[in-house]
């Protein structure tokens, strides 16, 4: 049980897990899948039984296979934190540079750790 909603850890597969974002993509998946086992990680995925938002009653087999899949991303290190880890600089992208929010938020394709987050003008 986590003490807030900015440390949670559960069962991923049987693996303790500390979890770094539930309900995401496939494609969020890839980009943090890659840049977490870059750093170190082991991570763990598992598929969420996404429901379609109507009744199951009036749903068809073509609506249910149309809903797209959402995961759930951990990593085996129950200590991991991800606004430590981004905030903290603790983490690099492939390029050698540190990871930024705007980076993890995948909103900058490169990291720009030469610009401080206080001087972003997106806030």
């Amino acid at each position: 049980m986590a003490i807030n909603k900015n440390h949670e850890f559960e069962d991923l597969n049987g693996i303790k897990c500390a979890i770094v974002e539930r309900n995401v993509s496939a494609d969020r998946v890839t980009f943090l899948k890659n840049l977490l086992q870059y750093n170190g990680y082991t991570v763990v995925v598992v598929e969420v039984n996404a429901t379609p938002a109507k009744t199951t009653e009036g749903v068809t087999e073509n609506e249910t296979s149309q809903v797209p899949s959402l995961y759930t991303i951990g990593v085996a290190d129950v200590t991991f934190n991800v606004i430590n880890a981004v905030f903290g600089r603790l983490l690099r992208t492939p390029e050698g540079h540190t990871v930024t929010l705007a980076y993890w938020q995948q909103k900058e394709s490169v990291a720009r750790d030469d610009v401080p987050y206080f001087s972003d003008n997106n806030c």
